[in-house]
């Protein structure tokens, strides 16, 4: 069956690729589909490029990593494993990438940016909710860019990227166990943060 524009606005919006489409668009990819390619790209780009400048936090190192990324996909389309999960498996390409740019720059902590962008979002409509979205925006973009970079990242795959735990482990290279419990304290280290934060605030006033 062919995927239509709607189902992949949908996709976007919500940043899942149910699993039907999904088996057939790497199905489609494996035959040499040039569309199917188009309409990964359309569904993923965005995300892939948002984690990345988080990770870099050079938008242009990150557009390059990014084009390499979907270049490695073009490489390897036709030998993909027909059960291929997409996100898992673009995710791993673009953090393996990123890894090796750091390590190519030769940096002693390769997690250690701040973030350049934050939660990708629709713009809220009042100028109420712009300043309580931009409040907020700041707090949450210190209390993770605070984080380890090992939970920094799982808070990024699992809370904003929406990949199931068992993907983000994947992608990570990590158990399933090992991503449930990184998961739980890079939770319980942002609420803290975000709890001291309050209290500096209402200790200034």
């Amino acid at each position: 069956m062919k995927c239509d524009s709607v189902t992949v606005k949908a996709f976007r919006r919500y940043y899942i690729v149910e699993r039907e489409l999904e088996v057939e668009l790497v199905s489609r990819l494996r035959a040499g589909d040039s569309t199917a390619f188009d309409e990964i790209y359309a569904v993923f780009n965005r995300r892939l490029l948002n984690f990345l400048a988080r990770m870099a936090r050079n938008r242009s190192v990150a557009e390059d990593l990014l084009e390499e990324t979907w270049l490695r996909l073009v490489s390897a389309g036709e030998d993909l494993r027909a059960d291929t999960r997409l996100g898992p498996w673009l995710f791993t390409v673009a953090r393996n990438l990123y890894v090796s740019y750091c390590r190519s720059r030769i940096r002693e902590t390769a997690y250690t940016a701040d973030l350049v962008f934050l939660w990708p979002c629709e713009m809220p409509k009042t100028p109420f909710d712009v300043a309580s979205l931009s409040e907020f925006e700041e707090r949450l973009e210190a209390a993770i860019a605070d984080l380890p970079p090992t939970y920094r990242e799982v808070i990024l795959l699992v809370g904003v990227e929406q990949l199931r735990p068992v993907d983000a482990a994947e992608v990570c290279g990590i158990s399933s166990e090992s991503l449930r419990q990184r998961l739980k304290r890079a939770r319980d280290l942002l609420s803290r943060s975000l709890a001291m934060q309050d209290s500096r605030e209402l200790a200034r006033r």
